[in-house]
This record gives structure tokens, C-alpha cells and sequence, in this order.
């Protein structure tokens, strides 16, 4: 079985594939390269389908495009206006990630996303990194709404 068919069976393999990915890039989140993200994303994003609903993960684009938005506000797009909001992105996974959690076996359906963006976060450094991190988890929001995702 080729890696690429393992990965599309087992949802946890992408999370690891894309975390491990995510955690090697240097200098920062903008060296994922896209193609190679819109590929990860569509697996990660009908794994996520499976049981995630379109609204836990909706509230974190909502927060995203806040972020977004501000980042457009600022003259310079100077990068330190948002970076602090960013970083608190992650206690908010966190949150949401825990009140999903079934038991100390099934971490709940949330996790998997929370992981993925909790490694992309740490990534984030610039603009340009930002800029990625926003088109990664619009790909995983995407990817999700063509798979099926639920609306509630």
C-alpha cells in the first residue's frame, strides 16, 4: 500500500503527515508550498467531514477573518498588530477541542483540526506566513463543505 493510499485511510496519518511537514518548514509557514498544501488540505478537510460539523470549525474562520481584517487595517500590514491575537487562536482550540472530547481514548472530532492548526500557528511569523496560514485553513473549511460536512 503506497503511503498516499495509507494516508487517505487513516485520518490521523495526514494530521502527522502535515504536522511533521508544517513543524520542518523554515523560515516559516509561507514555505509550504501550495500545491502541496491544497493536496494535504482536501485529505485532511474529508477526513474532518467524517465527524466534524461545518459550525466548530466556522467560529475559527470567523476568528481568522478578524485577524484578517485587521492586519488590512494597518497602513505598514505590520504583522505584530495581529501576532499576539493570533497566538491566543491556540487556547481557543484548545477550548473547543475539549469540550469535544468523548474520553481519554477519542479525543473528539475537533482534535484532529487543532493540531494541524496548533503546529501551522507556531509557523506564522510574517505577513507572508499569515497570508498562508489564512489560505490553509480556508483549503481545510473547503475541502470539508465538498466533502459533506454537516451544518449542524
Amino acid at each position: 500500500m503506497t503511503q498516499r493510499n495509507r494516508q487517505s485511510n487513516d485520518g490521523d496519518d495526514i494530521v502527522t503527515t502535515m504536522v511533521n511537514k508544517i513543524n520542518t518548514l523554515t523560515p516559516g509557514l509561507q514555505e509550504y508550498k501550495i500545491r502541496e498544501l491544497v493536496e494535504d488540505t482536501e485529505q485532511l478537510g474529508k477526513e474532518l467531514a467524517k465527524q466534524l460539523k461545518t459550525n466548530q470549525i466556522r467560529k475559527f474562520l470567523d476568528a481568522v477573518n478578524r485577524l484578517k481584517a485587521n492586519l488590512a487595517k494597518d497602513d505598514k500590514k505590520n504583522f505584530s498588530v495581529i501576532e499576539n491575537d493570533l497566538v491566543f487562536l491556540k487556547p481557543k482550540l484548545a477550548y473547543a477541542a475539549a469540550r469535544q472530547q468523548k474520553n481519554s481514548r477519542d479525543p473528539g472530532p475537533v482534535a484532529p483540526f487543532k493540531q494541524v492548526l496548533d503546529a501551522a500557528i507556531k509557523q506564522v511569523k510574517t505577513t507572508e506566513d499569515f497570508d498562508r496560514f489564512v489560505q490553509l485553513v480556508e483549503a481545510v473549511i473547503a475541502y470539508h463543505k465538498a466533502a459533506g460536512g454537516k451544518d449542524q
